[in-house]
Parts: C-alpha cells; structure tokens; sequence
C-alpha cells in the first residue's frame, strides 16, 4: 500500500503559525491567508506553504513526497489523495495554487500526470479551498521575468522573494513554492500579466459552483 514519504522537508511550521479561522488553532500570530502551492506528479508530488501577512510572505513548510515506484497507479493517486488532504488539516490553508499540466509526446506521461493533478484538486475542493491553475511559464514569468528561466533561475529568486536562507534541495518543492509566490503575485497585482481574473490562472472551484450540470 502507498502511503507516500516525505524528502527534504524545509522549514516546518512553527507555534506562530495559526490561521485566522475561528476553528483553528490560533497561535500568537495570524496571518492573512495561507496558499498552498503544488506541483503535482505520480513519483513525486511537490509542496509548499505561504502564509501572508500583508503584501509580505512567509515561508512555512516545503518539500516532496515521494511514492513507491511499484506500486499500481491508482494506489498512488490514492497516497496523492491522502497526502493532500493531511498537508491541509495540517496547515489549514485558504488557497491552493497547482500548477498546470505541460503537453508532452509521451500520450501515457500526460494522462498519469493529469490524473494525479486532478486528485490533488479533489483532495483541496473536499476542504473546500479555492483552487487556481497555473501554466509553467506563467509561473516562471511571474518569479523571474522570463517564462524559459531554468529551475536554478526560479531558486534563487525564491531566496531573495521569501528571504530566506536556504531551500529544499528538490525541485518539485521549490516549483510548488514557485506556483504558490505566483499566486500571490497575481492576487496582489505584482504579476506581469495579470490582467486576467486572478493571473490568468483558472478557478476550478468556481466553474463547478456556476456549472453543476457539466460536472459528473
């Protein structure tokens, strides 16, 4: 059975880290918002978690959860599952940020990939989180300027945004940090770009709110 297990974890939250719901443990700080960004995949499932406080962010938790590579798709996609869902009773967030699936050649890569994005956002619209889709170079215009930077690229301005020291070696949590600073770029009108409701990004939530009749 795939449970998930978590590498290069970054950060983890601290006592100050309570949100401001009235059904959340509150800490000696709340915050704004809580987003919580992904980059969703079936080896590896990206995460990150942003508080805000103003137009300031706060880094408190990243990093990747591996899943057993013999294990049968669809026990992944129910670790995926699982794993979102525990992220979120952890952190309480307001939002998820996930980032969107790239078109490949490989028909198979797609579609694994796609299912388990789509668990994720199942995971996020169960806890009730407003969920936004974010295309790769959208997110990488958004950090770096240039939607073709390399990953080194969106790392190392993550250090200077969030101001932090270091970041989780892997690059699937620092894409999932990436995907949640672009979220709140948008929402804050710091993106280029983001002239689009919430930075071009799509509210999945909110399609399902307005058309009911086309969700089976």
């Amino acid at each position: 059975m795939s449970k998930g297990r978590r590498a290069d974890i970054g950060l983890p939250i601290d006592a100050k880290a309570a949100k401001s719901r009235p059904d959340a443990a509150r800490g000696s700080e709340a915050y704004d918002r809580i987003i919580l960004g992904i980059d969703p995949g079936t080896t590896v499932m990206g995460f990150g978690v942003l508080a805000v406080e103003g137009r300031e962010l706060r880094l408190l938790e990243a990093g990747a959860i591996r899943f057993e590579a013999g294990d049968d798709h669809t026990l992944k996609l129910r670790a995926i599952f699982r794993s979102t869902i525990e992220i979120i009773e952890k952190h309480l967030p307001d939002e998820l940020a996930i980032e969107a699936q790239f078109f490949g050649k490989n028909v198979q890569s797609m579609l694994k990939l796609g299912r388990a994005q789509g668990v994720a956002i199942a995971a996020a619209l169960q806890r009730d989180l407003s969920v936004v889709e974010y295309a790769p170079k959208r997110v990488k215009q958004s950090i770096t300027g240039n939607g073709n930077a390399a990953k080194e690229q969106v790392a190392a301005m993550l250090l200077s945004i969030l101001k932090v020291d270091v970041l989780p070696s892997s690059t699937d949590a620092t894409d999932a940090l990436a995907v949640a600073v672009c979220h709140h770029f948008a929402n804050s009108g710091r993106a280029s770009g983001a002239a689009a409701k919430r930075g071009g990004g799509k509210d999945w939530s909110a399609f399902i709110r307005n058309n009911p009749d086309r969700v089976r």
